[in-house]
């Protein structure tokens, strides 16, 4: 089982990043994903998740109308996208991409079951 991500680096407050998962070694299409960051020294915290069909989507507050969750259901491989727009100082953190098959809540670390490495996102005011 494998997420990876990527996407991340340094970029101005203003500016734009897009984030990348592939999630490969399960039937991926068929759990919903969704995209967590941690900042230093703080808890890792929701940001927005998708369910398995791409139909419903779920944003923090702190980044809705600014970061958009989307997914390609490809067939050996699951692409999870989170396009970053309009990024602030405070939207500085590692980025995770995870999975889980489990119903219901999808805002909590505690629902995902498979979590990649991690991408690090760093917006300089």
């Amino acid at each position: 089982v494998q997420l990876v991500e990527s996407g991340g680096g340094l970029v101005q407050a203003g500016g734009a990043l897009r984030l990348s998962c592939a999630a490969s070694g399960r039937s991926f299409s068929t759990y919903h994903m969704g995209w967590f960051r941690q900042a230093p020294e703080k808890e890792r915290e929701f940001v927005a998740a998708i369910t398995w069909s791409g139909g419903t989507t779920y944003y923090a507050d702190s980044v809705k109308g600014r970061f958009t969750i989307s997914r390609d259901n490809a067939q050996n491989t699951v692409y999870l996208q989170l396009q970053m727009n309009s990024l602030k100082p405070e939207d500085t953190a590692v980025y995770y991409c995870a999975a889980t098959r489990k119903p219901g809540v999808l805002i909590t670390t505690a629902s995902y079951d498979y979590w990649g490495q991690g991408t690090e996102v760093t917006v300089s005011s």
